[in-house]
C-alpha cells in the first residue's frame, strides 16, 4: 500500500542544516554499494546514481575512506585520499548540484573491521581484539585478523586523516561531510565499553572513550567550518561485539563536548522506541536526523509523526531511496514504491544501481 504525505507534512518543509538549506527533511542515508574501482576511485556511474536522487533533502554519500589504511572492510568501496579520488568526487558533486541537490560525504575509518587482503595494510583498532566476523576478500571469505592496537602517538595521524579528507571533500564541491562514528567502525570501537580495553587517555572512562570522536569532530569543524559537519552515531548498536553495554554515559560525554561547536546535525541510528533515544534527544540541542535502520519498508507515517512532535528534525532513509530515485515525488503523489533488489546491492555495474525507474519513465513505457 502506498503512503501519501499530507500537503502540510512536516517532512516536506524546508530545514536549515548548518550552512546547507534542505528543501525537505527526508535525507538519503549513506549506503555502501561496492561499485568503486579497486584503488578507491568512485565508479564512473556514481555521478548519475547520486544525481538521480538529488531531490532528497540532503544526499549523504556512501562511507568513504579517509586513508588507505581506513579502507578494507569491503571490496570496491571509495576513498577521498588521492587527487584522483577528489577529481571524481568533484564530478559527482557537480552532477548533484546541477539537479538542484545538496550532498554531504560520509567519512569513515573501518578500524578492526578491515582486512589486509582488501586494504593492503594491517588493520588498527583501540585494542588488539579481533572481531568474530568474516570479510569478503579477493581470495574469498576469510575471518578478520587481530588488529594492531594504536599507540597514543598514532592517534594524531588518524585525526589528521579525517581533517585532510574533509578538506578534500569540500574542495571537491561537497556541501559538507558526515563523520562516521557508528556501526562498529573505528570511532565506534573507541566509544565501546566492550572492545576498547585501553587504560590510557583514550580508554576506560566515558570521557576517555569519547575523546577520539570528539577530537575528530573538532578538527574537521576547525578545517571546514562547523556548519558543514555532521556526525553519525549508533548508541548500543554496532557490528558483532562492538556496542556499549552502558551507552548513555559515553554519548553524554561526547555530546556535552561537541554541542558548543554548533555542527550542522547529529545523525542517530537507533530504534526510536528505545529509552536511549529519548536521552540522546534531550542531550542534543541542534538538528537531529533519525535513521531507524529497519530492513523492511520505511514507515513514513511513523516518521512523519516523530517530525510533527519535534522529536526529530529530519529522517534518513536508505533502501527506499536506493530503489526509488524519485522517492519524494512518489511520497507526494502517493505512488507505489519500487521494491529494492537485494541481489544487486553490492554487485558491479548499472543493474540495481542506476536503472530503477522513475514515475515518469514508467508512464513513458506504458504509453509506448
Amino acid at each position: 500500500m502506498a503512503f501519501t504525505f499530507d500537503d502540510d507534512a512536516t517532512l516536506l518543509t524546508p530545514l536549515q542544516v548548518g550552512e546547507a538549506f534542505a528543501p525537505n527533511r527526508v535525507f538519503m542515508a549513506p549506503l555502501t554499494r561496492s561499485r568503486a574501482q579497486a584503488d578507491g576511485t568512485p565508479s564512473y556511474l556514481a555521478a548519475q546514481y547520486y544525481a538521480q536522487r538529488a531531490s532528497a533533502g540532503i544526499v549523504i554519500t556512501e562511507a568513504t575512506a579517509v586513508s588507505q589504511s581506513a579502507n578494507g572492510a569491503y571490496l570496491n568501496t571509495p576513498g577521498i585520499y588521492t587527487d584522483r579520488h577528489q577529481e571524481k568526487w568533484a564530478r559527482i558533486a557537480s552532477a548533484v548540484h546541477a539537479e538542484g541537490g545538496r550532498i554531504f560525504m560520509q567519512l569513515w575509518h573501518v578500524g578492526r573491521m578491515g582486512h589486509p587482503d582488501i586494504s593492503g595494510v594491517h588493520p588498527v583498532a583501540p585494542s588488539a581484539v579481533a572481531a568474530d566476523l568474516t570479510a569478503h576478500t579477493p581470495g574469498g571469505k576469510k575471518p578478520l585478523v587481530v588488529p594492531r592496537a594504536l599507540e597514543v602517538e598514532d592517534i594524531p595521524r588518524i585525526v589528521a586523516d579525517f581533517r585532510t579528507a574533509a578538506r578534500r571533500a569540500v574542495d571537491a564541491g561537497m556541501d559538507g561531510v558526515e563523520i562516521h562514528g557508528a556501526n562498529g567502525y573505528l570511532l565506534h570501537q573507541f566509544a565501546s565499553d566492550v572492545v576498547n580495553r585501553r587504560t590510557d587517555a583514550y580508554g576506560g572512562s566515558a570521557d576517555n572513550r569519547a575523546r577520539l570522536t570528539a577530537e575528530v569532530v573538532e578538527a574537521v569543524a576547525d578545517e571546514i567550518g562547523a556548519g558543514r559537519v555532521g556526525l553519525r552515531i549508533s548508541p548500543g548498536n554496532g557490528a558483532g561485539d562492538v556496542r556499549e553495554d552502558e551507552p548513555i554515559a559515553v554519548y553524554e560525554a561526547l555530546l556535552d563536548r561537541i554541542a558548543p561547536l554548533g555542527i550542522a546535525y547529529l545523525h542517530v541510528l537507533i530504534d526510536p522506541t528505545h529509552t536511549t533515544f529519548g536521552v540522546i534527544r534531550a542531550l542534543w540541542p541542534g538538528v537531529l536526523v533519525l535513521n531507524t535502520g529497519r530492513e523492511t519498508d520505511t514507515d513514513f507515517c511513523q516518521l512523519e509523526s516523530f517530525a510533527q512532535w519535534g522529536a526529530v528534525s529530519a529522517v534518513a532513509v536508505g533502501r527506499a531511496f536506493l530503489a526509488n530515485p524519485d522517492l519524494i515525488e512518489r511520497l507526494v503523489v502517493g505512488a507505489e514504491l519500487n521494491e529494492p533488489d537485494v541481489a544487486t546491492f553490492y554487485s558491479p555495474g548499472p543493474v540495481g544501481y542506476i536503472d530503477y525507474p522513475t514515475l515518469a519513465e514508467l508512464e513513458t513505457r506504458e504509453s509506448a
